[in-house]
């Protein structure tokens, strides 16, 4: 049996940051994002040679063994520790002999939660192999449990939920992994504007966002990144109101403050590289700019009148990083059997 499996990557547009513990478990987070035509892919065959074979195509990476609960160190952290989760939580330890083949449309540490994804887009190809009763929370939920926990990987939690849901959505975020999915039902219209007044640059920089995580953790320790944070928050409600009333223009104005804030949290969010292409952007008439995920680089999401794109595009072109095209999608992860 062969089984594929794809799940939509994000833009974090507001509040990233806020879904970290312990501020959501403290103080309560709030996300807003959207999920874009870019995915992770996985496909699953069920084989019979009495082994186990994982393959991450786009890194370049792969891994073999025989059936049985997998040492997670190495390469392939993330593919080892689902199968053992799964295997023993939903096949009764009964560890299968298959294939898993991997790849994504992002790298890793490209701040549009990738690898997250990627957990999802697993995740989802098993429960179509094993016909496992998940909804999207349960999903999500385990695909968090099995990253943050099983693999200690520091993070949040919003991208997890972007995957499984898919669409835009306002995310809140509360103590005991308590967590609200609130989609929100915004006009064509609206959504083909933010599209064209968006540019995603990819600086050419993936970063381990690990240390701006870590030092996001302790930012309630200290007051001013604390007071950083409940700014962040409060622009996703904001730009939240914004969104649902086809206001974007005041949407990208609120960027603006929101970037500082974001900035304010940790000194890692931003570097020299980031700078420079703020100014240079800004210098050529851009309305505002962020960096989606907990950044140090990645995508950069750069707001303009749709008119000024082009422009914009080619004072870019002194750098290094190239810019990817996309479109909003509302479907979270899918799965289907493949019959051939």
């Amino acid at each position: 049996m062969k089984v594929r499996s794809r799940a939509p990557l994000r833009l974090g547009i507001a509040g990233g940051g806020t879904d970290v513990s312990p501020y959501c478990d403290e103080f309560g987070g709030a996300v807003l994002n959207a999920t874009i035509d870019m995915y992770a892919y996985c496909t699953i065959i069920d084989q019979c040679e009495g082994k186990v074979e994982f393959e991450a195509q786009d890194i370049g990476k792969s891994f073999s063994g025989i059936p049985g609960m997998q040492d997670i160190a190495g390469d392939l952290v993330l593919h080892k520790a689902i199968y053992n989760r799964v295997m023993e939580d939903f096949n009764d330890g009964n560890y299968l002999s298959i294939k898993i083949t991997t790849y994504s449309d992002a790298p890793a540490g490209s701040g549009l939660g990738s690898s997250s994804t990627l957990v999802v887009a697993i995740l989802k190809a098993f429960q179509e192999l094993l016909n496992l009763p998940l909804g999207e929370y349960d999903l999500a939920h385990l695909a968090y449990d099995i990253e943050r926990i099983d693999c200690g990987l520091s993070g949040g939690k919003q991208d997890q939920y972007c995957a499984a849901f898919g669409g835009v959505n306002y995310m809140e975020f509360f103590s005991d992994d308590r967590v609200i999915v609130n989609p929100l039902r915004i006009k064509q219209h609206t959504l083909n504007e933010l599209e064209a007044s968006t540019l995603l640059f990819f600086t050419g920089v993936s970063r381990d966002s690990a240390n701006i995580i870590n030092d996001q953790i302790h930012a309630v320790e200290d007051l001013q990144k604390l007071e950083g944070l409940h700014k962040v928050k409060q622009s996703a409600a904001v730009m939240k109101e914004f969104i649902l009333k086809s206001d974007i223009c005041r949407l990208i104005e609120q960027q603006t403050s929101a970037w500082q804030a974001k900035k304010v949290t940790s000194a890692l969010i931003s570097n020299p590289l980031i700078e420079k292409i703020s100014e240079t952007v800004i210098g050529a008439g851009a309305k505002s700019l962020k960096v989606s995920g907990a950044g140090g680089g990645g995508f950069m999401m750069i707001f303009c009148d749709p008119d000024n794109r082009h422009h914009i595009q080619n004072k870019l072109r002194q750098y290094e990083g190239r810019f990817f095209n996309f479109h909003f999608t509302n479907t979270g992860a899918e799965s289907w059997v493949v019959n051939h």
